[in-house]
């Protein structure tokens, strides 16, 4: 059964937020991402599906910086694993962490730059969120999500109006990222889009100018 969580307010915009919580919210160093993995990107592909059933288990941080890395970290120099138009990155990634081993629960916001996490706001908020979603009950079960997110004017501004596409292209292309490193690492995932964006955008205390585009939640398949 989902539950209400109240009294959840929003940030004013992107880069004031993203400053705040550089200044005052406190900073996860994540471990260093693996290069390297015992599956191939083939075998991924051929067995990624989409989970909406999870073992109760504890995620890793491990984990989580693996999935944080595949969905918008740094390759080489300012470059990410998901293509942008122009290099522009309109996407942000929150984490919502429920059960994840070392990390108190609340609402993260990912730093590809640094690789690090800012705290956003503290306590489980899994049920708000799954409430959020019309009660899809896989996004409170579930030991964590990322929601990715965008801010338009990143793109708008050098493309126009077709900026807007890009970043949902953009945003396709890093789910598919944390499907496939979710699959290589033994996890699963779902993408949800039907969701109240008003809603979402206070549990998670989003930028006026920020729109949230997608929330997968992620854990261990039963059995």
């Amino acid at each position: 059964m989902v539950k209400k969580l109240c009294c959840l307010l929003a940030t004013p915009t992107a880069l004031l937020a993203t400053c705040a919580l550089a200044q005052s919210g406190a900073s996860i160093e994540l471990p260093e991402p693996r290069y390297q993995g015992e599956l191939s990107v083939e075998q991924a592909l051929q067995t990624r599906r989409s989970v909406r059933s999870y073992d109760p288990r504890a995620l890793t941080l491990d984990e989580i910086s693996q999935l944080l890395w595949a969905a918008q970290g740094l390759k080489y120099g300012e470059f990410r694993t998901a293509p942008s138009a122009g290099a522009l990155y309109p996407l942000e990634v929150h984490l919502v962490a429920g059960n994840i081993e070392g990390m108190a629960p609340g609402v993260y916001r990912y730093d590809p730059a640094s690789h690090r996490l800012r705290e956003v706001l503290m306590g489980d908020v899994r049920d708000a969120l799954a409430s959020s979603a019309y009660g899809q009950d896989w996004v409170a079960d579930a030991p964590a999500a990322l929601i990715f997110s965008a801010v338009y004017e990143r793109s708008t501004g050098k493309y126009g109006k077709r900026g807007i596409r890009y970043a949902h292209m953009e945003a396709g292309h890093a789910g598919q990222n944390v499907y496939l490193q979710a699959r290589a690492l033994g996890l699963g995932t779902v993408v949800v889009g039907a969701f109240t964006d008003s809603r979402v955008k206070k549990v998670l205390r989003m930028a006026a100018d920020e729109q949230p585009l997608s929330i997968m939640p992620v854990g261990q398949p039963p059995g």
